[in-house]
């Protein structure tokens, strides 16, 4: 028997030739507890207690594009491109995230659309004391390296702008050697750690600067995939529906009210034919 330091959602773990394999929860998928585990294995890991009521809500959650689903995954740990619920289907990224509108079963996905760039935007809550950005670019970026074995050089850069923290991944399909870690993978780690709920064994991430805990009190993940998503207006939220039915009013509103002015104050002249 043996510990998975990166991963708790797991059982059924064993020693084979010095290294720690497990059993990922909700899943028959054997994990090398030496490097992480894929997103969307976590996810089914994650689902597996909320069929039985029992799962709690983060009290900090952030909305996705859809939030926590069960997800396919393939015998490799990776997502199957098409993700269904019952009769309604979409297609997603390398990261799990939908990148298409809900469709029926006869939906295709022909390829599993990878996620080149991911942008993680924190806000941190008020401090006593300033924070060096110096300190703090160096800080987030041995962590991503050490904690969860990400190469630098798909750390394209960390910004600190007062409150905001802005992390970009960056991670082609040709950069990505085998054995390495996903960017999709670390980013997921990485936001479970921020929000208190570490996937690690016993191991919390606690962020100190200056003898003081940097609290966060948002925390949002941005995708880019190497094709664009594939959305219609019928996926647009309400929120931005309104905003441009006000938008095309105004423009009409404002093409009346020339048209009537021009027609107030035109002079008419009798011509010839």
């Amino acid at each position: 028997a043996c510990n998975c330091q990166k991963n708790k959602r797991v059982n059924s773990c064993r020693l084979s030739n010095g290294v720690c394999w497990c059993t990922s929860i909700g899943s028959d998928v054997s994990v090398n507890c030496e490097t992480l585990t894929s997103k969307c294995l976590l996810m089914k890991a994650e689902m597996l207690p909320s069929k039985s009521g029992r799962r709690l809500k983060p009290k900090d959650a952030f909305e996705d594009t859809d939030g926590l689903y069960d997800p396919e995954c393939e015998n490799n740990g990776v997502f199957k491109a098409k993700q269904c619920n019952g009769t309604t289907c979409w297609c997603v990224n390398t990261a799990g995230v939908r990148r298409t509108d809900k469709h029926d079963a006869d939906l295709k996905c022909n390829q599993l659309v990878r996620t080149t760039w991911i942008i993680i935007e924190m806000k941190h809550a008020k401090r006593n004391s300033p924070l060096n950005t110096e300190s703090l670019k160096k800080f987030f970026r041995d962590t991503i390296i050490s904690r969860y074995m990400l190469d630098g050089r798909h750390i394209s850069s960390v910004l600190y702008e007062e409150p905001y923290i802005t992390i970009d991944l960056k991670q082609n399909s040709s950069d990505k050697a085998p054995g390495d870690v996903d960017i999709a993978d670390v980013a997921y780690y990485f936001e479970k750690d921020v929000k208190g709920d570490s996937i690690f064994h016993n191991d919390s991430l606690n962020i100190i600067f200056d003898n003081e805990k940097l609290n966060f009190e948002k925390t949002v993940v941005y995708y880019v995939d190497e094709i664009a998503p594939e959305f219609s207006m019928k996926s647009l939220t309400p929120g931005l529906i309104a905003v441009i039915v006000v938008v095309v009013i105004a423009i009409i509103a404002a093409i009346v009210v020339l048209v009537l002015t021009r027609r107030r104050k035109g002079k008419y002249v009798k011509a010839e034919v």
